[in-house]
């Protein structure tokens, strides 16, 4: 039996119920989810699934990441609802490339882990599978393993796994749709141009679950725990001097009150010039070099290629000595003498990590 498989929450519930229902069945998992965006997301959700497959002895086939084939075959659903048209074509999408290959390694049946998935439609996956299979001339099959507190088994399962856990079905569509309603920003889809490692973000995660297979692989004990914390996103930043372009550095957790503010420098400080108003600060690259112990010849080359996060954010808090500061402090080639300009947008907001702590 061929098994489709979205993510490992689902699948590591689903593999073995199925394996306990069907004893005399080949079980073949096939990961096809083109869906999913963006596609570090995917690849996070993939490293997962092929663990828990390893960890079952299932064999796992990964299928083709055809974003654009699935745009094309959602094109003008773009706001269609959780459950609605868009969700049909899209379990049609991936049913249909399932079946194909179910087919071409000579499987009668196949089924999907979307099956178990709560925020899913049953009776629309069902309808789906079984559309789809005939024409392949094989079954679809549709067990339900959420009745009878099968969804509240699966959490528990998942959380003994240690299991990724997303947030959202992969969609990007849906992702917007649901933070709209959040008020938050879908940050799974902004990556800084510098590929500096953001908080939170999808790539912290891969190093995260990265790491944690390394240690199970060296049967090196360790836990994943979550905290909750302040996080931070730079969206835009522009600073002129007498109407010219400067490049500047922004170090994390600057924020303006409004997106824009003008002045002169009135006052330097221990190394620190300080804007005349918004509490916006200037250093020098000269400067951010001594204290990272770092060698970048121009504020260019620091933007495009910054240190770690976390090594910004000790920098800053060794030169604004208050743990919830919020100034805007910026990094220059030299102290502005004339006018500036400073265009900054930037949100904090409060979020959730998971940590890992080796034992």
């Amino acid at each position: 039996m061929l098994v489709h498989i979205c993510c490992a929450v689902d699948s590591h519930y689903f593999l073995q119920k199925l394996r306990d229902d069907y004893p005399d069945v080949t079980l073949t998992g096939y990961f096809y989810d083109p869906n999913i965006h963006p596609y570090s997301e995917y690849h996070l959700r993939l490293l997962e699934v092929r663990r828990s497959c390893g960890q079952l002895g299932i064999e796992l086939i990964e299928g083709e990441y055809n974003m654009e084939g699935w745009l094309s075959a959602v094109r003008g659903l773009e706001h269609e609802p959780e459950k609605g048209a868009r969700c049909s074509v899209c379990f049609d999408h991936r049913f249909e490339a399932s079946a194909q290959k179910a087919a071409e390694l000579g499987e009668s049946t196949f089924t999907s882990t979307l099956l178990t998935s709560p925020k899913k439609s049953l009776d629309q996956l069902r309808r789906s599978g079984e559309e789809i299979a005939a024409r392949f001339g094989i079954a679809f099959v549709a067990p339900d393993y959420r009745k009878a507190s099968g969804t509240q088994e699966q959490n528990v399962l998942a959380k003994e796994a240690k299991l990724y856990r997303q947030d959202y079905c992969g969609c990007v569509f849906a992702l917007g749709q649901q933070r709209a309603q959040q008020e938050r920003i879908a940050d799974e889809l902004m990556s800084p141009i510098s590929g500096q490692i953001q908080p939170e973000s999808i790539e912290e995660r891969i190093a995260l679950y990265e790491q944690r297979i390394n240690l199970e692989g060296e049967n090196r004990p360790y836990t994943i725990v979550k905290e909750r914390f302040l996080n931070w996103r730079l969206m835009h930043a522009r600073l002129t001097v007498r109407g010219r372009p400067t490049p500047v550095h922004i170090l994390p957790y600057s924020t303006l009150k409004k997106s824009y503010t003008r002045g002169r420098v009135e006052q330097q400080v221990q190394g620190i010039a300080y804007l005349s108003r918004d509490a916006v600060k200037f250093v020098t690259l000269a400067e951010y070099n001594r204290r990272m112990r770092s060698e970048y010849s121009d504020v260019t080359s620091l933007i495009f290629s910054p240190p770690p996060f976390e090594a910004e954010v000790a920098l800053r808090r060794s030169w604004v000595d208050a743990a919830y500061d919020l100034s805007t402090l910026c990094v220059v080639e030299s102290l502005p003498a004339n006018k500036i300009e400073l265009w900054l947008e930037a949100e904090t907001y409060e979020d959730v990590r998971e940590r890992l702590i080796q034992f």
